[in-house]
């Protein structure tokens, strides 16, 4: 019983919440009080809106210093089924790409951007559920998956300075920034060791390690950081064969 010379407990403040661009911020600095917040209050719309500007961003000025025609007369010298195409068929694919590369790859990417974090989550969520025995919700997953996409940021400025510093009949618009084996592979090798080799990629990388402390986060109790980081390293790494295999057995 308290006496009036005994002090009351007074109960721990709740740590004030994090607001969206802290924690795009956070969890790349700090990334476990980050998803601590994330997965207590989850949102998603904020990364995959930034990521989405700044790919469209990088899309418009490679059309501006480089230009889509350049890049497709370069595909087609590497193709040499492009020597059966007729010369008023080359030129209207050149003046098609020229005219409309910009909004097409932008709006692809972009489209590409929501359809792979929806399916990632998904994946994610039925995996860490069904093995680690999580009853995590689909919100929760796609706040974890949408924030780890944010490596991808510093890409994209990464992507963005050399765009303007670079020469342009250098620019290689799939390596743009040399973070993965793939980028100084020679372009006649064989695509399916291109596409092994560019998944090799640090971004990638960090995003995974982000991905097993934002489901830890979610689930301390069933999910340590080792295990979460088996458990997506293991699901991107099928991923990873799956589309090499898929690259070698169609070029």
């Amino acid at each position: 019983m308290a006496t009036p010379d005994t002090p009351m407990p007074v109960p721990a403040a709740e740590p004030a919440p994090i607001g969206e661009i802290g924690r795009m911020t956070g969890v790349l600095v700090n990334p476990k009080p980050t998803y601590d917040d994330i997965v207590a209050r989850p949102s998603w719309l904020a990364p995959l809106a930034l990521l989405a500007i700044l790919s469209i961003v990088v899309i418009a000025v490679f059309g501006q210093r480089v230009g889509w025609r350049s890049l497709v007369e370069r595909r087609l010298a590497q193709n040499p089924q492009a020597d059966q195409m007729k010369a008023e068929d080359r030129e209207r694919a050149l003046n098609f790409w020229s005219k409309y590369g910009t909004y097409i790859i932008g709006a692809s990417g972009v489209f590409f951007l929501v359809l792979g974090t929806v399916i990632t989550a998904g994946v994610l969520l039925g995996v860490f559920n069904l093995i680690a025995g999580t009853r995590l919700n689909y919100k929760t997953a796609l706040a974890i998956v949408s924030f780890s996409w944010m490596p991808f940021a510093i890409h994209g400025l990464l992507s963005l300075i050399l765009l303007f510093v670079k020469s342009p009949d250098t620019i290689d618009i799939e390596h743009l920034v040399t973070s993965n084996p793939g980028a100084i592979l020679s372009s006649d090798s064989a695509k399916w060791l291109m596409a092994l080799l560019t998944s090799l990629d640090i971004f990638a990388f960090w995003m995974l390690v982000l991905q097993a402390i934002g489901f830890a986060a979610a689930s301390p109790k069933k999910v340590s950081f080792a295990k979460g980081l088996s458990i997506v390293v293991i699901v991107w790494a099928i991923w990873v064969l799956i589309r090499v295999g898929w690259v070698g057995a169609f070029s």
